[in-house]
């Protein structure tokens, strides 16, 4: 890292825009850094998660390594053309994935957010990570992007979700089913 930031204030996005790594600059709300936004609040959740469950976790260091993938990806995505992200960090996610759902019961029922903290944080980040997901696909339609970007999105939605329900599980802890309310109905007008 070449520049360190001595000032944190420029007064050089008073305009509505933004520097990119490569010098360029766009408008604040361009596409690119509503991406960028949206893996950036996402980062931010898993690093609350992560003061939710023990250092000595497993889950913990995935989610320190995931923080850091993040990182670069919005890196890769502030510098156009550029490339950090690769197929090994989707299917480390893959991997991940698996081995947390193994030790899952058979999903038979939708779930809602809830059990416990640390399940609610990180269905939150789940939420969020999809948010990011299709941030991502709506910038792939105007810019050419590494679509490893948008995979390591999708599985990582994925990967909290099982995640959010082996934290939930813990300590005897139980998810929260939905159940199909009655004397719900849908009148035609």
């Amino acid at each position: 890292m070449g520049n360190r930031l001595s000032k944190i204030y420029t007064r050089t996005g008073d305009d509505g825009t933004t520097g990119l790594g490569d010098g360029s600059r766009i408008a604040k709300n361009a596409q690119r850094m509503t991406v960028i936004g949206a893996i950036d609040e996402l980062n931010c959740l898993l690093g609350m998660l992560r003061c939710e469950i023990p250092d000595s976790d497993p889950f913990d260091e995935q989610l320190s390594a995931i923080q850091h993938d993040l990182f670069d990806l919005g890196g890769e995505l502030s510098i156009p053309g550029y490339t950090m992200l690769t197929g090994a960090r989707v299917e480390w996610l893959e991997q991940c994935l698996d081995a947390i759902n193994a030790d899952l019961p058979p999903l038979k029922n939708f779930i809602l957010p809830g059990g416990n903290k640390a399940g609610s944080c990180c269905h939150l980040a789940r939420a969020v990570c999809r948010r990011a997901e299709r941030d991502m696909v709506a910038l792939m339609q105007e810019s050419r992007v590494n679509e490893c970007g948008n995979r390591y999105l999708n599985r990582l939605s994925d990967l909290l979700f099982v995640m959010a329900r082996s934290l939930v599980r813990r300590d005897g802890g139980k998810e929260v089913l939905w159940q199909q309310s009655e004397g719900h109905t849908t009148e035609k007008s």
